[in-house]
């Protein structure tokens, strides 16, 4: 690929998505890229470069960023943050929110789901104690494919026996050929809508819970600042936000605290580990 094609895509993948390509990664962009080229019946990257810089067709923006943002995701993957939510999070805010009786949960940058479904399948556990309560999961993804995958939920057999407990395969999901449909009752707990983090969070209202897994990786430090200070101000001061194992806010923004004791935990400041 030639360095200012790779330099024109990189440039417009950080404007849409906030990914962020060294020049080593060439070989990413040209495997993912040259499916979109053949999708669009061109030869290969430079007339998909001269066609970028010529026509700025939005559904082939589209394509392309959809084609580097990564969607990689699994049932309770890493399971820590979800044994962190089933025993001390979701357990406080239930006692702080005892009056309204309302929590709402986002997972960003989704993917195809699988991490708002495995909330589901916890909060379908805690039925009996959750009892007259209105609690919503919201799913976004900058990819429209990911988020129709999403609503659809239904998953190959790879994708159900990564990190999926067998019981919860047997109680939740149904057998139809090849692939396996996530059930009614667990597709009616999630909602899902295509959002890009990058912009103007607010329509998406509060949420209690934020799950942001790695994703601030592929960020550079700027643009980690504003996405982490766009869902700050989407939340309340006792709410709690996940990272990935290998993030962090230190030196990008003093707006969240890490939670004491809780690795990949952090609160604007108000969220208690105590009695």
């Amino acid at each position: 690929m030639r360095v200012e094609d790779f330099d024109m895509f990189s440039t417009l993948l950080k404007q849409r998505s906030g990914l962020v390509l060294t020049r080593d990664k060439a070989y990413l962009l040209e495997s993912r890229l040259m499916p979109v080229a053949r999708k669009w019946n061109m030869k290969g990257l430079e007339e998909l470069a001269i066609t970028v810089r010529t026509r700025k067709d939005e559904a082939l923006l589209r394509d392309i960023t959809e084609a580097m943002t990564t969607n990689e995701s699994s049932f309770f993957r890493d399971q820590k943050p979800f044994d962190q939510f089933r025993q001390l999070v979701l357990p406080r805010l239930m006692a702080t929110r005892a009056a309204k009786r309302s929590i709402r949960i986002w997972s960003a940058a989704c993917s195809s789901g699988q991490e708002a479904y495995s909330l589901a399948m916890i909060l379908n556990d805690e039925a009996a104690k959750l009892a007259g309560w209105r609690v919503e999961i919201v799913g976004t993804d900058i990819s429209a494919e990911m988020v129709e995958r999403s609503k659809a939920g239904v998953y190959t057999q790879f994708e159900v026996q990564r990190g999926l407990p067998i019981t919860m395969l047997v109680k939740h999901f149904k057998q139809n050929g090849d692939k396996w449909q996530i059930s009614p009752q667990l597709r009616q707990m999630a909602s899902f809508r295509e959002w890009n983090l990058l912009g103007d969070l607010s329509a998406l209202g509060q949420f209690d819970i934020v799950f942001c897994r790695n994703v601030l990786i592929y960020f550079d430090g700027p643009t980690k600042g504003k996405v982490l200070e766009g869902i700050a101000r989407q939340m309340p001061q006792d709410g709690v936000l996940y990272l990935g194992g290998a993030e962090t806010v230190l030196g990008i923004t003093d707006k969240f605290k890490p939670v004491d004791g809780q690795r990949g935990l952090y609160s604007l400041g108000g969220f208690s580990t105590g009695p």
